[in-house]
């Protein structure tokens, strides 16, 4: 959530939808910290957040499923985050997350 707050004050970030997982367990503290609500998909429904299991293929592609994510450095997140968030999606015309996230601020 942390990660999300410089976001907030230029008014970006205006939903949060995800899985089910135990890291978004305390939604209300991040809605009234963040000012947007939280969804979280329908149990048994992936089809419900694509994206979300999209983006948790291409992390796999940088950590193996066995492997532990407590195991990883803060630098070592940042890096796989950075590559993620700058890799073109065929779905976007071949444009990156980074370049769709800051092309709707200039909105």
């Amino acid at each position: 959530m942390d990660a999300l707050l410089p976001f907030k004050r230029c008014g970006a970030v205006k939903t949060i939808t995800t899985d089910n997982g135990p890291e978004f367990a305390d939604r209300e503290y991040i809605t009234r910290h963040l000012g947007a609500p939280v969804y979280f998909a329908d149990p048994y429904s992936s089809w419900q957040n694509g994206f979300i299991e999209n983006t948790n293929m291409l992390i796999r592609q940088y950590i193996p499923r066995d492997d532990n994510f407590s195991k990883l450095t803060d630098e070592q997140v940042a890096a796989i985050q950075y590559k993620i968030n700058r890799r073109p999606r065929k779905s976007w015309a071949s444009v990156s997350p980074y370049q769709v996230f800051y092309l709707s601020l200039q909105t």
